[in-house]
């Protein structure tokens, strides 16, 4: 989900392509004929889901991918469009279920379209991915195991990628990028945005806190490439049935890296903590098991473990407040903007009611269990 570098938010323009257009845009630039195109949902960008149709006689390749149009904003950074690319193809070979990225006509992984609206001509990124297969998270009750393995996921992806080089890899260190945790003093900016009320109250005392507590402990935390949105639409899973027991869930797509940027290891971690809690009956009980996960790959520092609380906090905060900003600017998409709303303010009010050390002690005994081979 993202929302251009520093505040742009208001300088960008999500495409207006329809899928007629986009569908030419498939032909014209990929050469692949379009049987059928859909739209999907999307933050600020524009997404499409095309079946393309195949010659009788082959059968190669897939059948399925998706369009992935650049807001005007990002658009205007194609170098960073192209690190995250190469970023998808790297971690595909190393084994990731992420998608795989075609070439254009000219051989080229990314393409620029320029369009006339009449009173001026904007310029938009396309590129087009494999469509991957599989439910999103959030469609499904997750269990301890299941929480477990995302945290596993969050950094063995994160410790992949600190074999990853691209002679354009400084894209990554994104100066005042919204979705970066760095960045949640920002949020001071879009405040009014939620009126006055409680919320607002919360998210302040958040900023502060954070000001006080993280941003001075920067230099102590690890760094390295964050996805920075695992969230629980952006990771898709498959079940297989086995003749006796439960379904057993497998991850089979990680959607979306489009966040991308240096960060901290604790960073993935909270925000995969904080995305995880969003549609569970238990929220609070859910860090304990992501963070054992993550743990059995990555252990965090005292430091980072003892920043972890307000990093969650601070995600919650992002989404919350961009959310809400962003819903003014585009209230045509309004249901998808406040998705996290919907359950984040009261896991937000829940977490801040209870405190850091109540809160902190359930995630750590819970993580401490698994490492005694006894989870709860």
């Amino acid at each position: 989900m993202s929302s251009g570098d520093g505040h742009q938010s208001q300088a960008l323009t999500k495409p207006p392509f329809t899928e007629v257009e986009a569908s030419a845009l498939v032909e014209s630039v990929f050469g692949l004929k379009v049987s059928k195109i859909l739209p999907l949902p999307s933050y600020d960008d524009q997404n499409f889901h095309v079946c393309i149709s195949r010659a009788k006689d082959t059968t190669d390749g897939p059948s399925d991918y998706v369009l992935k149009i650049s807001n005007t904003e990002s658009s205007k950074n194609p170098d960073l469009i192209e690190v995250q690319s190469h970023i998808i193809m790297f971690l595909r070979a190393a084994g990731f279920p992420t998608a795989s990225v075609c070439r254009t006509k000219g051989d080229n992984i990314t393409s620029l379209v320029s369009v006339d609206s009449g009173s001026e001509v904007k310029t938009y990124l396309v590129r087009l991915l494999t469509y991957l297969p599989g439910r999103p998270i959030a469609e499904i009750p997750i269990s301890p195991q299941l929480l477990y393995e995302i945290g596993k996921l969050a950094a063995k992806l994160d410790k992949t990628l600190e074999k990853f080089h691209h002679p354009k890899l400084s894209c990554l260190h994104r100066e005042n990028f919204l979705w970066n945790l760095k960045s949640v003093p920002l949020l001071e900016k879009h405040l009014p945005a939620l009126g006055q009320n409680r919320n607002r109250e919360i998210v302040r005392q958040v900023i502060q806190l954070f000001k006080d507590e993280v941003m001075t402990k920067l230099s102590h935390f690890r760094e390295c490439i964050n996805h920075g949105d695992l969230n629980d639409h952006n990771i898709l899973i498959e079940s297989s049935k086995p003749a006796f027991g439960d379904a057993v869930y497998q991850v089979s797509g990680i959607l979306d890296f489009d966040d991308m940027s240096y960060g901290y290891y604790v960073f993935e971690v909270a925000i995969t903590i904080m995305y995880m809690m969003i549609e569970s009956k238990t929220p609070i009980q859910v860090g304990g098991h992501v963070l054992a996960g993550f743990e059995s790959i990555i252990p965090l520092t005292p430091v980072e473990r003892g920043a972890l609380f307000l990093l969650v906090c601070g995600r919650f905060c992002q989404s919350l407040v961009i959310a809400a900003y962003s819903c003014q600017l585009y209230p045509e998409n309004e249901e998808y903007l406040m998705i996290t709303a919907k359950t984040g303010w009261k896991h937000l009010q829940q977490m801040f009611d209870m405190g850091q050390k109540a809160v902190e002690e359930i995630w750590f005994e819970t993580a401490k269990s698994y490492a005694s081979g006894i989870s709860i």
